[in-house]
């Protein structure tokens, strides 16, 4: 038996046909019968280390089944949206899949390849397969009518067993409805959820690339330096934290559901069993269906507890990510390919990897603790213990825009920024550069009362041949006819004309926290703005397939750029000080370009861009690029509350709503 990874690997790079293989297989037996439990064992590691057509898997099962009890976890490898390319075991081996009834509203023919969903979707090749469904490249004839460049999809259809489920149209629509949430750069794009008679599937992005699992099942590969693998592990890692950020636990992490694609990106794929971490608004969902019930762990990355079938964690995805980062470092698994609660009772421990020093080893055996009491809480600590910023630093290249810009993907499946100077005129001596902002006419005093009465609002009067002008920023709850009607009482106010722009509700703690520093930076309202910002193209509502690129100018004194992104989905995106942008400090009167490559798609909504000039750096380090909007406006407020009254009056603002929208 000593040689049957080989065969596989073999038969997998089409060197073997499946009778072949089962020749071989079938003389391995006959020259030592006792070792059936021996086969069965290393199909169960093999089946998260290789693809395998059902057919050919549960040939082999059958031959180890007579003596072997089946473990529970004897299903197929998931493998997820990914594009084989050539040379690729599955680019020369292709599953075969028998066309089994499947009821009468479809004539019992389960889609496969060369079969049309909808009217629109062409199944052109199998590229996956495993417990949920068949995952295939189709064409989109929708795309292709339009030109569209890219005009394929990947597509997941449940198999027949699990269509069979009395919940499993349940299980697909709550799995596209989790996965669309779950919109980062390191986890594949889901796009929808439909049928076609009896027929269910989703719709995802295709991705040209190759799974983890080919590279670590390589029987040549004996682990990488560590600077080559950490971008890898900072990919899957940022996409992990994401999830868990959003109370989302993968269950079934594994190298296979890790895709390197061709562009350099690491994707994680396959959230099919994910389930909400347990909170009690959400028990009675859980109740309802549990798509965990339906099996797919993988036991060479399950935690013990997940093996024990308690409530998931988001420790349960660390120890499958530190088996998968001892993989990458070692060339092999931590507890040689044996179950975690097989490694618990014999009481092994992993040895060091010999690239790792003693604090990153520290580290990661504390990831892979076999009690999750024990077990490192967080993807950010293992990250830190690891000492893995969270930034890409290799060809392996992560995307730096997170799941805030979802609405942004990014054209040819990079980001590309740039700061470029601009021939902004420059003072004579920036040393001179006055120490707070120019005085401007003060308003009112009964307008200026009736402005600051308005909630979470940054708003500015101007008064000129007795007319007064209000600009600036309101909550849409309270609404800008509201605001108009209380002008009409005050003196002077009756002809006030108004500038104003609606913000929604989820936008009113930014307002809040930065709207005295846009005031100050508009000063009475009277004259420009110290500090401005804008799209290259001046539009703000922007459709499907419009690109992005952002255009700033600083005031006239030297000071460092914070350019901030918070989505409408509550999370914010630090785009300047970023692992792209590291030096945000500006001379005075300096301008700049950011962006050009984004490509507006969906999801679509409403996201406030907030450029924050402060004559200090705002922050001692550079922050995580992603994080809760509500965390971030805390520890910025605590910041500039630390700011003596001198540093404060050069504190300025502005800001920048975008709405975006497919296109008609």
């Amino acid at each position: 038996m000593a040689n049957l990874e080989q065969t596989l690997y073999r038969f997998q790079n089409g060197n073997l046909t499946h009778g072949e293989l089962l020749a071989e297989v079938d003389d391995m037996l006959a020259r030592d019968r006792g070792s059936s439990a021996h086969l069965q064992q290393i199909l169960s590691e093999e089946r998260t280390r290789t693809l395998l057509p059902p057919d050919v898997y549960a040939d082999l099962r059958q031959r180890a089944a007579g003596s072997v009890e089946t473990s529970g976890f004897a299903e197929v490898e998931k493998t997820a949206a990914y594009v084989p390319r050539a040379g690729d075991a599955t680019h020369s081996v292709q599953p075969s899949f028998p066309r089994e009834s499947t009821g009468p509203s479809d004539g019992g023919v389960m889609k496969g390849v060369g079969d049309t969903l909808n009217n629109r979707f062409v199944l052109e090749e199998c590229i996956g397969f495993g417990g949920m469904g068949m995952v295939y490249k189709a064409l989109d004839l929708r795309k292709l009518e339009a030109s569209d460049r890219k005009p394929y999809i990947a597509i997941k259809v449940l198999n027949v067993q699990f269509r069979g489920h009395p919940k499993s149209l349940i299980a697909l629509q709550r799995e596209a409805k989790k996965a669309q949430t779950l919109a980062h750069p390191n986890i594949v794009t889901v796009y929808d959820f439909d049928r076609d008679g009896s027929t269910v599937y989703l719709t995802m992005e295709y991705l040209p690339g190759s799974p983890l699992s080919q590279m670590l099942r390589d029987p040549n590969f004996t682990g990488m330096p560590y600077a080559k693998a950490a971008p890898i592990i900072n990919g899957m890692a940022r996409a992990l934290a994401y999830a868990h950020e959003r109370g989302f636990v993968h269950c079934d992490f594994k190298p296979a559901n890790v895709i390197l694609t061709d562009t350099g990106e690491v994707k994680v794929i396959d959230f099919g069993i994910a389930r909400a971490v347990h909170k009690p608004t959400e028990q009675a969902e859980v109740t309802v269906f549990d798509p965990g019930s339906l099996g797919g762990l993988t036991p060479a990355y399950a935690s013990p507890e997940m093996l024990e079938h308690q409530e998931p964690d988001p420790r349960d995805d660390i120890y499958a990510l530190a088996c998968i980062t001892y993989e990458l470092l070692a060339g092999r698994h931590p507890f040689d390919r044996l179950t975690a609660m097989q490694a618990r009772s014999a009481g092994m421990q992993p040895q060091r990897p010999k690239h790792l020093n003693a604090s990153q080893w520290r580290a990661l055996k504390h990831a892979l603790a076999l009690e999750r009491e024990a077990r490192t809480p967080t993807i950010a600590g293992f990250l830190q213990g690891m000492g893995v910023e969270r930034r890409s630093a290799s060809p392996v290249a992560v995307s730096a825009v997170s799941a805030a810009l979802a609405a942004l993907l990014v054209a040819g499946g990079g980001l590309f920024w740039w700061m470029q100077r601009q021939d902004a005129p420059q003072p004579a001596a920036e040393a001179a550069a006055p120490a707070s902002m120019p005085a401007k006419p003060a308003p009112t005093a009964s307008v200026a009362q009736i402005l600051d009465q308005v909630p979470c609002s940054a708003l500015v009067s101007s008064t000129q041949d007795g007319a007064v002008s209000i600009s600036g920023w309101l909550p849409a709850s309270h609404g800008a006819d509201r605001l108009k009607q209380a002008l009409r009482s005050a003196p002077g106010g009756a002809e006030a004309k108004l500038a104003v722009r609606e913000v929604g509700d989820d936008k009113c703690e930014a307002i809040k926290l930065f709207g005295p520093y846009w005031k100050q930076n508009h000063g009475a309202g009277a004259g420009a703005a110290a500090a401005t910002l804008q799209t290259r193209s001046h539009a703000t509502s922007l459709v499907e397939g419009d690109k992005l690129a952002l255009t700033l100018t600083t005031p006239p004194y030297p000071s460092f750029v914070n350019l901030d992104y918070f989505s409408f989905d509550g999370s914010v995106v630090h785009l300047v000080p970023s692992p792209r942008i590291k030096a945000n400090q500006a001379p005075a009167n300096y301008s700049a370009t950011l962006g050009g490559n984004w490509v507006v798609a969906k999801p679509f909504g409403t996201d406030l861009i907030v450029l924050l000039i402060t004559p200090q750096p705002l922050f001692d380090g550079m922050r995580q690029e992603a994080e809760r909007g509500t965390d971030y406006l805390r520890a910025v407020e605590k910041r500039l509350q630390q700011m003596d009254a001198g540093q404060r009056q050069k504190v300025a603002a502005e800001f920048l709503q975008i709405t975006t929208g497919p296109r008609k």
